[in-house]
């Protein structure tokens, strides 16, 4: 039998409404509109809204909007679905929604709304997040980032579970000549009494009816399922190797293609040597454009290994990336550059009168360019036939891959059909749309589909890096030792307007263009402390770097972190106060950090942090959520060892405490990563590192003990993918400086030695 819609559900479009303010003149992109859900049925299957799909055999399939990087979202948002629901987990399997503004990231777009509006606009003045929420809505701002998944999508995920389960319920009073509201769900069964109907029995008749508006919700969001540990519903198929990623793609008379550009900048490709394809075994044809050329074979180790032979040669216009230069130019911005002060309390150059009697500490800190390095380097495959595209792509940000695509081979976006693939990792880096264009002008070529899988150098030399950065800290100290004032001032690229620009289309260099010289609060996330300081003033001093910068795990915090809860160690040792101490005393009403702080302390055993003792702790807050972490760190004659990382986490309200755990435990071994290498340098305008054994990763025997306690809450879940970060780097720092004396200010660590 052909598929069904539900009445109630499926057919019933949504009106995506609300008002504008501010005097702004509304457009007709801006009027409200409808969207339909656009999840298809197979035969025996019914369609209960944009989320899920129950089959006749009892199967649940709910339809995931976010991108699987290996951060559980399949499996975290599944549960919320189904525990509404009343499921029986062993029955729900999950697939990849298509891009549909009913899934629009809002409350990212909110969060990056200052990134989206020029300089010149206040964001304080106007509801510049709510005009970007809804014009997030309208235009399919359908984005992975952030840690925004569950903070965005819980209560649509429970809305979508507790309308179906109140179509079976009603499905199943019928039957029973009673209310609906009498009956209720669990383990796949309806249930009034002693009375039990499968949902596989109830499902067409549920279909074919309208659930009330709005749908009642149970009365906790914790459940049998969500709030519980549950089997992952990716790793299976990823042990067993049936999972597909965009590189596991195959299609009938498919290519394979390896690519190669010049430095970043306004380069062209000038020549290669085009006599060297003749002969090649595996090898078709080579493909250029004005800034790149790709080599198309029967296999991608032919492709790639002819790029070599074929030796292409760019030329670029303009200065080309140097580490000398990166760091003269970002030194250079608090002397020559504008500085924006986007956080203000009190008057911190009050603090500086010397009638105060206040003593000035200051220091410098410096973090350098880190690459992303996901296991999956970037890979895309397509195939243009009829006008149409097909792209097969694990991107976080797929309406920006289908605007690339069709922008580079000339056709309309709704002519591009893109297939969300599960990601190897990203971390950020699978926001960038490039390879998607690169794809599609390959296949209309070659007439053929083609897979583009970049090689780890390529990657690496295409990186958008997280950026490098320069913290110039300093704080006033009155008689007793109390911090009186503290400024902040950062210099660092508009990584958050390059990104904005990049999303709606522009090249890098462009992207760079625009958002420089404009203040991005982005750059500067987390550099704001929650400790009671009563004059502090935090700036960002914007750079333009020839270099793409972007999104990167931990973002901004990754570095801000370390400039901040360094910094503080350094005036409690200025103070000759215990570092737990002299952070508890700063933190009035700030009793969720607080309490991860003393919570760390008892699990680490900590001892103050004693000269020679080895131990370093630290501190921070971002998406929602709190941690603290202590960690056991020394320096021998292999450099930096860190033998065991202690972490108290406040994440709120927690969905799979197991993937929580997970979560936190991969941050925490990617600060280390942080702390200990995955940075790069710049020559000839490219970067030193090209394979990951250039970037120092940490091995499994570096890998310390690590620990973790989460701290029970009922707040709203916060964000839990990047927590782990921000808070290591700092605390192997500040751990150094206990064992050795030695203050080290830049990252990574031991990067100039000691």
């Amino acid at each position: 039998m052909e598929g069904k819609q539900s009445k109630g559900l499926s057919r019933r479009q949504l009106l995506i409404g609300g008002g504008v303010g501010a005097g702004l003149i509304v457009g007709y992109a801006l009027w409200p509109r409808q969207y339909a859900p656009n999840l298809a049925a197979a035969e025996g299957e019914y369609v209960f809204g944009p989320w899920i799909k129950i089959a006749e055999d009892g199967q649940i399939v709910v339809a995931i909007p976010q991108a699987e990087m290996g951060q559980g979202v399949f499996t975290v948002l599944a549960q919320i679905v189904a525990g509404e629901l009343g499921a029986d987990w062993r029955t729900v399997a999950v697939q990849p929604a298509m891009p549909n503004p009913l899934f629009a990231n809002t409350l990212l777009a909110r969060e990056w709304a200052a990134s989206f509006v020029g300089s010149g606009i206040d964001v304080t003045k106007i509801d510049i997040g709510g005009l970007i929420g809804q014009y997030a809505e309208r235009h399919g701002f359908v984005i992975t980032a952030g840690s925004s998944s569950v903070r965005q999508f819980e209560q649509a995920a429970r809305e979508a579970g507790a309308a179906a389960r109140v179509l079976l319920c009603q499905a199943a009073a019928d039957r029973w000549d009673t209310q609906w509201e009498n009956t209720d769900t669990e383990n796949g069964f309806v249930t009034f009494g002693k009375k039990r109907l499968a949902f596989a029995e109830l499902v067409a008749a549920a279909a074919e009816l309208t659930p009330p508006d709005p749908v009642p919700l149970r009365a906790s969001p914790d459940n049998g399922i969500s709030g519980k540990d549950v089997m992952r519903l990716d790793v299976a198929a990823k042990v067993d190797g049936s999972s597909s990623f965009a590189g596991d793609i195959r299609l009938p008379d498919m290519l394979y293609a390896s690519v190669r550009a010049g430095p970043f900048g306004d380069t062209t490709l000038k020549s290669y040597n085009k006599k060297a394809l003749k002969g090649m075994k595996g090898v078709l044809s080579a493909i250029t454009t004005q800034r790149w050329i790709a080599v198309l074979g029967s296999n991608w180790w032919a492709a790639n290994q002819a790029l070599d032979i074929l030796a292409p040669l760019f030329e670029t216009k303009g200065r080309l990336a140097e580490s000398s230069f990166i760091n003269e130019h970002l030194e250079s911005r608090f002397s020559k550059g504008k500085g924006w002060r986007l956080h203000n309390v009190g008057s911190y150059e009050g603090t500086l009168a010397k009638e105060n009697g206040t003593r000035l500490i200051d220091a410098d800190y410096t973090v350098s360019a880190a690459v992303h390095a996901p296991l999956e380097t970037r890979s895309a495959t397509a195939h243009y036939s009829n006008g149409r595209l097909r792209l097969w792509i694990g991107s976080q940000a797929p309406k920006a891959a289908i605007a690339a695509a069709a922008k580079a081979i000339g056709i309309a976006e709704n002519n591009v059909v893109l297939f969300p693939m599960m990601s190897g990792g990203s971390f950020g880096r699978n926001l960038d749309a490039e390879i998607a264009a690169q794809a599609a002008i390959l296949t209309k070529q070659a007439g053929r589909p083609v897979q583009v899988i970049w090689s780890r150098p390529e990657d690496f030399m295409r990186d958008h890096y997280r950026s490098p950065a320069i913290a110039k800290m300093a704080a006033t100290l009155d008689v007793s030792n109390q911090v009186q004032g503290l400024s902040v001032r950062i210099a660092v690229p508009s990584s958050g307007r390059e990104l904005a620009q990049r999303l709606e289309g522009a090249p890098p260099l462009d992207a760079i263009k625009t958002a420089s010289e404009t203040f991005d609060a982005s750059a500067i996330e987390g550099a704001l402390p929650l400790y009671a300081i009563p004059n502090l003033a935090v700036e960002h001093f914007p750079a333009k770097l020839p270099i793409p910068s972007g999104r990167w795990r931990g973002n901004a915090d990754s570095y801000t972190a370390f400039f901040v809860e360094c910094f503080i160690d350094e005036l409690a040792a200025k103070a000759a106060v215990e570092p737990l101490s002299y952070r508890m005393q700063m933190l009035v009403g700030q009793t969720r950090l607080a309490r991860c702080l003393t919570g760390v302390a008892a699990l680490a055993g900590w001892d103050g942090g004693a000269d020679g003792s080895g131990k370093g702790i630290a501190c921070h807050h971002m998406r929602g959520s709190y941690i603290a972490v202590i960690a056991s760190a020394r320096t021998d004659e292999n450099g930096v060892r860190v033998t065991r990382i202690s972490a108290t986490v406040d994440c709120g309200r927690i969905i799979n405490p197991d993937i929580a755990r997970q979560q936190i435990e991969g941050g925490i071994v990617f600060g280390l990563a942080q702390a200990l290498g995955a940075s790069t340098e710049f020559e000839a305008g490219l970067p030193t590192a090209r394979r990951l054994r250039d970037i120092d990763l940490p091995i499994l025997s570096d890998v310390p003990e690590v620990e973790i306690e989460f701290i029970r809450s009922d707040e709203e879940p916060g964000g839990i993918g990047e927590l782990g970060v921000a808070a290591v780097a700092p605390a192997i720092a500040n751990a150094l400086f206990s064992a050795s004396g030695v203050r080290l200010r830049e990252l990574p660590l031991l990067s100039r030695g000691l």
